[in-house]
């Protein structure tokens, strides 16, 4: 029974790592699509104003100056705002990024309750019924979560794997940890 009971406990501790790759890498992707598609809001916004500026001053020369190439650049101008406007009222960036950003922070919370339930597991504080409570109590919540987030791109994927493989964003040497802990604390001096 000794020899079943420690193979269920590394069945169980690899599906909960593979589990936590999975939300660090979702975790990571909705932060880079909420920065992409923020990006890409606050360019528009700035591109929007610009081009009303350009526009109120063509039509402004035109007025007082009887300039006729301040009216076509005004028409073209105001043509290329009403592109721009048609594009972005059916889509509030802003909201969606904002979207993105809080299923960050849920995932957040469920990568963290994951990292606690494999070192708990490690340290052999839970049971295998606990375990298995927890996982599939990790599990509801990442369905919550997964559906009410909307879809990330693959640009999103592609930013989030790099930031962790090559910039190793959640990666700290004992070092850089020692230098947020009090003294009492630290591992090396």
């Amino acid at each position: 029974m000794e020899l079943n009971s420690q193979v269920n406990f590394e069945l169980l501790e690899q599906q909960l790592r593979e589990c936590f790759g999975r939300v660090v890498y979702s975790h990571k992707t909705q932060e880079k699509c909420a920065d992409i598609i923020l990006r890409l809001h606050k360019r528009l916004k700035l591109f929007q104003i610009i081009i009303s500026a350009v526009v109120t001053t063509s039509l402004l020369v035109k007025l007082f100056g009887d300039q006729d190439w301040a009216l076509m650049v005004g028409v073209l101008m105001s043509t290329l705002l009403f592109g721009i406007n048609s594009y972005t009222k059916d889509y509030d960036l802003g909201e969606i990024s904002q979207k993105h950003t809080n299923a960050a922070n849920d995932l957040w919370d469920i990568r963290e309750t994951y990292l606690s339930t494999i070192t708990d597991l490690k340290a052999g504080q839970l049971t295998i019924d606990q375990i298995i409570e927890k996982r599939d109590e990790l599990q509801k919540r990442l369905l919550n979560v997964y559906s009410g987030s909307p879809r990330t791109t693959s640009k999103a994927y592609k930013e989030a794997s790099n930031s962790l493989k090559n910039q190793e964003e959640l990666t700290f040497s004992d070092k850089e940890i020692d230098a947020f802990l009090p003294k009492g604390l630290r591992k090396e001096g």
